[in-house]
């Protein structure tokens, strides 16, 4: 099996949807739809740990949802970084934390039947506040209003479904993180 023909139908600012054209494992050549990011290379989410066992959660409103959704820092590879230096730059905007300690954890699709994304998934172990001159350096997006939310690891699950009962949105991704998270913390 193979892509055979790829074409972009549309494409924004930043995201465009391609159609693929591909040869089943029968030799029929067969029709998809997915989307892709423009100018990015890959997407990074960050699993901040601090030193006493504390999970770092934002919250933030996600126009595509209509509300507020918990999950963990995130952001795109466009500005050609590495993926660990977006990790400590994603970290660092979204939270006002740092770390010298940055683990890679794992990577793959994010929607396999939709997007072209790949998913990257580090933790910072022992996170602390951010010197003024890395804030300063990396400043949060003007238009993310982002919470910070510091949870002792033995109390994340119970946290997390106040947060949804009282009508926030929980990124399903947090979940299986935090159990391949629980690995590496001490």
């Amino acid at each position: 099996m193979k892509i055979v023909k790829k074409e972009i139908a549309w494409q924004g600012k930043y995201l465009r949807v391609v159609l693929l054209s591909y040869e089943d494992n029968h030799g029929r050549i067969r029709k998809w739809e997915a989307v892709e990011r423009v100018n990015c290379k890959g997407i990074v989410v960050v699993i901040p740990v601090t030193e006493n066992n504390e999970i770092i959660f934002i919250r933030q409103f996600r126009p595509v949802l209509g509300g507020f959704v918990v999950e963990f820092p995130a952001g795109l590879n466009d500005r050609k970084e590495s993926l660990i230096e977006v990790a400590k730059r994603e970290l660092i905007e979204e939270t006002g934390l740092f770390s010298d300690e940055i683990v890679f954890l794992a990577e793959g699709p994010v929607s396999s039947g939709l997007s072209t994304e790949i998913l990257t998934v580090f933790i910072a172990k022992n996170v602390k506040e951010a010197p003024e001159e890395l804030k300063k350096s990396y400043p949060p997006d003007e238009s993310e209003n982002i919470e910070v939310l510091k949870i002792p690891l033995d109390e994340a699950l119970e946290k997390l479904k106040e947060l949804r009962e009282q009508g926030n949105y929980l990124d399903l991704k947090i979940f299986g993180f935090l159990e391949l998270a629980k690995k590496f913390i001490n």
